[in-house]
This record gives structure tokens, C-alpha cells and sequence, in this order.
């Protein structure tokens, strides 16, 4: 009888990073012609100033595929090394076939599987912990990431409380082994909260209700937010999984190189990271740019990083997100890459 080998345990740590966002830009002076709004009351209340925007009939896999395409080029990889493919979004193309399906095709990865991972604004952390680990325990030798959105196909342009805050993009990262000393992802606290579900959700298009000329007339297939609860729900959490994921690895937020949070809203990111007692020179924010972009926050924040040399590898890099659901989630990793142009 053969017997298969055992397979090897290490960590895992990200190869490459790639973003994309879509050219078009809704600025709040464009918003301000739209619905009863002004510049003033959007940035002092969100932080944000401009979000990119597919144009209409662009899909999630589009964006996905782009950004993709370029991680698994910078990982000095070819499409058909990547093994698995794991998608964080909320606005999949369609309700099936998965958005991964769609990407797999898209980039010519034939030997990969992978699925859709539905974990709201959490999506690039919830599926980066799932590739970590299918990587590390051997299950996958390159594994691809995806965070993507495009938040614009589902929102309410007439409901100023949500139109000013969301944008389209996407990221993607190729997860793989290693054995080297200094690098890797090295913990992660997920949890959720169901019960704050009616707080941040799109009612419509479901099995509970399905699309039809009362879901449509009733606008139940934009997304609903209660924004009060959502705030504190998010900076509360966002401190409590961050504090988890240190004390459980002998870690402060004095240790920490660079604290990267998904990009909902500049007060809610700074509030924590003064919770945290995290110094602001220490804080990506780049929500002012992008909006919220859900699934491709983290990926986005991450290039900003790189882009204006405020990563290098061996730091100690704190992330984490909180999304509808609730959905919490926080990595503490060691950057492992070396200098990379930004996308």
C-alpha cells in the first residue's frame, strides 16, 4: 500500500499585491447636484472626498480579474499555478455561477478551485485567513485573494445617507508558503454578531425577498444602513478584535509598525486607533480618495502603504475590519515583501 507523504506545516505570508479601480470619479461636487448634500457635510462626517465608479454593466469579476491578473505577474507566477481561489464580496455578478468561477475563467487558472466568500466589508480579511490556512496546512501551494466591489450597483443615489460613502475597486493577493524566519501571516481573531444583521443589510433579491415589482417599488434592493449603530458597533470592535489578536501573541499596540483598517470612515478609524492608543503617523487612511470600497478597503490601504514608502518587509503590521453581519475580523502578519512598484 503506498501512503502519502505528510504534509508540511508552516506559514503562510503574501507573495504580491495588486489593486484596481475603476477610472471614473464621483466627487462630492457631483454628489452635491444629486442629492441634498455638500461637500462640507460628507468629509467632515466621513472623511471622503472622491470614489471611483464602474460604469454601468461592469461587474465585480471584471475588476477582480484585473487586479488578479497583475498580482499573480508580480508573484512571478502563471495563471495556471494558482491552486485556489477564494473571492470576499457582496455584489457577485450574479447569484451563481460564484464570482470565483467567473475569475478562474477570466485569468485561465485551470487548475484551480475556489468560491465566493460573503462576509461583507470583513471579505478580504475572512479570505485571506481562509487562504492562510489552506496554505499552510499544505491544502494549497499559491493561493489567490480577492476583495472586490462594486458597491454602485447597489446603492441609493437618492438616500444621502449611503450614497456618499461607498465606491468601487478591487485587490487581490497571492498567499504561499514559507519557512523563512521574520515573515508571514502569524494570527487571526474572527467572530461575528447576528444580531446587529438589520443594521447594515440589502433587504432585497434573497430567498426571503425575492425580486419582484413590490421589492423594486419599495427600493429593497439598495443597501440600509443605521448609521449610529453601525459606528459604535465597529469602533468597539474594532479595538476589542485588535486587542485580542496582540495579548493572545505577546504583542502590544506599541509593537505595531502599521495599523491598516478596512476604510468605512476616518472618524471611526481614528477613534479606534485611540483606543488602541496607536500614534496617527502609524495609521493608513485613505478613505478620502476611494470611499468605502468594502471587500477592496484593506488591499487598497495596504498599496497606499506602499506606495508612499510606509511598508517594508519585517514590519509588524496589524489589519482589521468590521462588516455587515456583524462581521469582525483582525490579522497580525510580518510583511514579507520586498520593495514592489505600486499598482
Amino acid at each position: 500500500m503506498v501512503t502519502a507523504a505528510p504534509r508540511t506545516v508552516c506559514r503562510a505570508r503574501i507573495a504580491s499585491l495588486a489593486t484596481y479601480v475603476p477610472p471614473k470619479l464621483l466627487t462630492n461636487a457631483d454628489l452635491e447636484k444629486m442629492v441634498e448634500t455638500s461637500d462640507e457635510w460628507i468629509v467632515q462626517r466621513t472623511g471622503i472626498r472622491s470614489r471611483h465608479i464602474a460604469d454601468p454593466g461592469v461587474g465585480t469579476s471584471e475588476l477582480a480579474t484585473k487586479a488578479a491578473l497583475l498580482a499573480i505577474e508580480r508573484a512571478g507566477l502563471t495563471p495556471d499555478q494558482i491552486d485556489f481561489i477564494v473571492v470576499g464580496t457582496t455584489t457577485p455578478d450574479m447569484m451563481f455561477p460564484s464570482t470565483a468561477c467567473l475569475v478562474q475563467h477570466a485569468i485561465g487558472a485551470t487548475n484551480a478551485w475556489g468560491f465566493d466568500l460573503g462576509a461583507a466589508c470583513s471579505g478580504f480579511t475572512y479570505a485571506l485567513t481562509t487562504a492562510a490556512n489552506m496554505v499552510a496546512t499544505g491544502a494549497s501551494k499559491h493561493a489567490l485573494v480577492i476583495g472586490a466591489d462594486v458597491m454602485s450597483s447597489i446603492i441609493d443615489y437618492t438616500d444621502r445617507t449611503t450614497c456618499v460613502i461607498f465606491g468601487d475597486g478591487a485587490g487581490a493577493a497571492v498567499v504561499e508558503a514559507t519557512n523563512e524566519d521574520g515573515v508571514g501571516i502569524i494570527d487571526f481573531v474572527n467572530y461575528v454578531d447576528g444580531s446587529g444583521g438589520a443594521a447594515l443589510c440589502m433587504p432585497g433579491g434573497g430567498s426571503r425577498h425575492p425580486a419582484s415589482h413590490e421589492t423594486v417599488d419599495k427600493r429593497l434592493h439598495y443597501v440600509k444602513q443605521d448609521g449610529q449603530t453601525v459606528f459604535r458597533f465597529a469602533v468597539r470592535n474594532t479595538e476589542e478584535a485588535c486587542r485580542r489578536v496582540l495579548e493572545r501573541n505577546g504583542k502590544t499596540p506599541a509593537d505595531i509598525d502599521l495599523f491598516v483598517s478596512h476604510q468605512a470612515n476616518r472618524r471611526i478609524i481614528l477613534a479606534a486607533a485611540e483606543k488602541l492608543e496607536v500614534p496617527t503617523e502609524k495609521v493608513v487612511i485613505n478613505v478620502e480618495q476611494y470611499g468605502n470600497t468594502t471587500a477592496a478597503t484593506i488591499p487598497l490601504a495596504l498599496n497606499t502603504a506602499i506606495e508612499d514608502n510606509r511598508l517594508k518587509r519585517g514590519d509588524l503590521l496589524l489589519m482589521v475590519s468590521v462588516g455587515a453581519g456583524f462581521t469582525v475580523g483582525a490579522l497580525l502578519l510580518r510583511w514579507g515583501l520586498k520593495e514592489q512598484a505600486p499598482s
